[in-house]
């Protein structure tokens, strides 16, 4: 597998959750001209850091087909991976801004845009096999960024099949048994950065946790970080 060869997606327009099959094909009749397919992930194979996040936003990835691009959440999540140098060139809300990451992948627990932003139950297992593909096809990976509680527990059933053990915490830290390490933050929505419950200085926290701070000899399946 090399930076150049894609990794298994969705097919365009899947068929899998009918209920997201219908929602985008309601959103075709509405907004012609958006991306209105499941949303591939964005970023190189050989990434060792993974983000996860919950799904596209409707007039945010939804539209221009790169994760996290059009919308609040995305605005804070690329400053920070440019303040870090995971990501060179300019976030512009785009996806021809020519943004680029580097050794860094973004991709969402759901790939298609769910109604209310609210993917149920049953569409996050629906999906998980595609998380699961990927976690299998980048060979050099050896972090996880779950933003929210359903990227989470999305990650630990895809590696684990079990959440017990590893419990969501603003800058958890865990060690899943493929020897892979898991850091959780809140999620950077609109709402939980206008609520006061994620700030930019509170994702750095979290990015520092998996640059910086992460353990590297601990066994401990959960760690939580003070």
């Amino acid at each position: 597998m090399t930076a150049d060869t894609p990794l298994p997606e969705p097919p365009a327009d899947c068929p899998l959750c009918p209920r997201l099959a219908a929602f985008r094909a309601a959103n075709r009749a509405a907004y012609p001209d958006f991306h209105n397919n499941p949303v591939p992930s964005f970023g190189p194979d050989d990434a060792e850091l993974l983000i996860v996040g919950l799904a596209p936003g409707l007039k945010g990835a939804n539209r221009t087909g790169r994760p996290f691009t059009g919308d609040y959440a995305g605005d804070l999540l690329y400053r920070t991976l440019l303040d870090y140098g995971l990501a060179t060139g300019s976030y512009d809300r785009r996806p021809d801004d020519g943004l680029q990451l580097a050794n860094c992948r973004v991709t969402n627990a759901v790939r298609c845009v769910p109604p209310e932003n609210k993917p149920t139950p049953a569409e996050v297992r629906t999906c998980r096999q595609f998380l699961e593909r990927e976690l299998r096809s980048l060979t050099r990976l050896k972090a996880i960024l779950a933003l929210g509680r359903v990227a989470h527990d999305a990650v630990v059933a895809a590696v684990a099949g079990r959440g017990s053990a590893f419990r969501f915490g603003h800058c958890g830290v865990h060690q899943l048994p493929n020897g892979l390490w898991l850091i959780d933050s809140y999620h950077c929505s609109r709402y939980n950065q206008n609520i006061g419950r994620i700030t930019h200085k509170m994702l750095r926290s979290v990015f520092d946790a998996a640059l910086v701070r992460r353990p590297e000899t601990s066994t401990e399946n959960d760690k939580t970080l003070h």
